[in-house]
């Protein structure tokens, strides 16, 4: 079911959409496009919302479920007065989000840079108390005129 709450961290919004999809990879093109539209819909220029779409792609699929193809994950998109509020919301185990950080960047090597990505990107990036108490909750911000 649906999570239709207000967003928390914003009080003005529009629904503007709510994406139902399985976690796997080739759906992340559709997931990809909604994204793209709702950030231009409010306002973002394109290269802005190509970076949202990243902080949305950085959390989809790969960490919630493991890869595995038959969790459900649920996007929700609104816009603000001041931008767009990202909503994520998945029913894999939950993670507890002090652990949730990027690693040293001076160590080189090739991934886990997801976190440090999205922190970048999005002016807010909050995990909430997941409906029913099971699975994660993660809202994203990003203002209109903020940097990346």
């Amino acid at each position: 079911m649906a999570d239709t709450r207000q967003p928390s961290s914003l009080t003005e919004t529009e629904a503007l959409i709510e994406l139902r999809f399985i976690a796997r990879a080739d759906r992340l093109k559709l997931v990809r496009a909604g994204v793209r539209a709702a950030a231009r819909m409010c306002g973002f220029d394109d290269s802005t919302a190509q970076n949202i779409v990243l902080a949305v792609d950085e959390n989809v699929i790969v960490h919630g479920y493991k890869n595995s193809a038959d969790g459900t994950v649920i996007l929700g998109l609104f816009r603000c007065r001041d931008g767009i509020l990202v909503r994520l919301r998945d029913y894999a185990p939950r993670i507890d989000p002090s652990k949730v950080k990027p690693r040293d960047l001076r160590d080189v090597r090739p991934g886990k840079l997801g976190t440090h990505f999205i922190r970048e990107i999005m002016d807010t990036v909050e995990f909430r108390a997941a409906p029913e108490g099971n699975g994660n909750l993660l809202e994203m911000t990003k203002q209109a005129g903020s940097s990346q």
